[in-house]
């Protein structure tokens, strides 16, 4: 009955944007910290970038940092994850997640309670 599901990925070129939604189900939205991780095939997931459940406190990657603003709506029981100047590294399956507390950086997928099945987000000319 708990769902987080994925939205706007898809192929872009470098430079360009994209924005991913994340929208919840299931669960007491406003009690969780949304994660977002990447992955790549045989390397480790990355967390990228955390929001607290009332949106008042973000974390980034350095990766990331300057690039990409993640951010909530409780309202409508979504997440969002805006990425700027995106690059072929940027490539990998993106991935939202809910956890009950908000944690300092870094952030571990095993700290997280509820998971989506993952996006695409491809990068290339």
């Amino acid at each position: 009955q708990v769902y987080l599901v994925e939205s706007g990925g898809g192929l872009v070129q470098p430079g360009g944007s994209l924005r991913l939604s994340c929208v919840a189900s299931g669960f007491t939205f406003d009690y969780y910290a949304i994660g977002w991780f990447r992955q790549v095939p045989g390397k480790e997931r990355e967390g990228i970038s955390v929001i607290s459940s009332v949106g008042g406190t973000t974390w980034y990657a350095d990766s990331v940092k300057g690039r990409f603003t993640i951010s909530r709506d409780n309202a409508e029981k979504t997440a969002y994850l805006q990425m700027n100047n995106l690059q072929p590294e940027d490539s990998a399956v993106y991935s939202c997640a809910a956890d009950l507390e908000m944690r300092s950086w870094p952030i571990y997928s095993n700290e997280y309670d509820y998971w989506g099945q993952g996006i695409q987000v491809t990068v290339s000319s």
